[in-house]
């Protein structure tokens, strides 16, 4: 586990970063950053690591990477498509303003909707978020249901 930050904590929960240090088989690497990513074309083989406190790089030899960015929404692009709240993440289905400008509908939004009729948000982008995988990923499935129920209005 390639980690920027000094340490696993304190944005981890201590449970988690429990669980991680009494893990065998899970080596944490701190204060590094992923600069390269090599590979043959068809696979990856290596990672470029930087080290944050003297800028040193290393060769890391994997098999995969998985890329968890942080709580940072990086909505930008849907600014001024969807409706934000003050931090960047997406308003959805109660959080959308009903006024005329924002939500043209006579319906409220549904669950997970933005302020686009149609155009639905899960997981961590979305105001008010859990901000856990497992909410994430049973966000993600009751978007796909709302989007069958819309489907069905049009």
């Amino acid at each position: 586990m390639v980690v920027r930050k000094p340490s696993l904590s304190p944005g981890m929960s201590r449970y988690l970063v429990d669980r991680i240090e009494a893990t065998g088989n899970i080596q944490v690497l701190t204060g590094v950053e992923v600069v390269e990513a090599c590979g043959n074309g068809s696979r990856l083989e290596r990672l470029i690591l930087r080290e944050a406190e003297n800028g040193a790089t290393r060769p890391l030899d994997v098999a995969a990477l998985f890329v968890f960015i942080g709580v940072a929404p990086h909505t930008e692009g849907f600014a001024g498509f969807v409706e934000l709240d003050a931090k960047g993440f997406i308003l959805t289905g109660a959080e959308v303003p009903r006024d005329r400008k924002i939500w043209p509908l006579e319906r409220d939004p549904m669950m997970f909707e933005t302020s686009v009729p149609g155009v639905f948000a899960a997981g961590d982008v979305r105001s008010g978020a859990n901000r856990r995988i497992a909410a994430a990923v049973g966000e993600g499935s009751a978007a796909i249901y709302s989007v069958h129920q819309y489907l069905r209005t049009v």
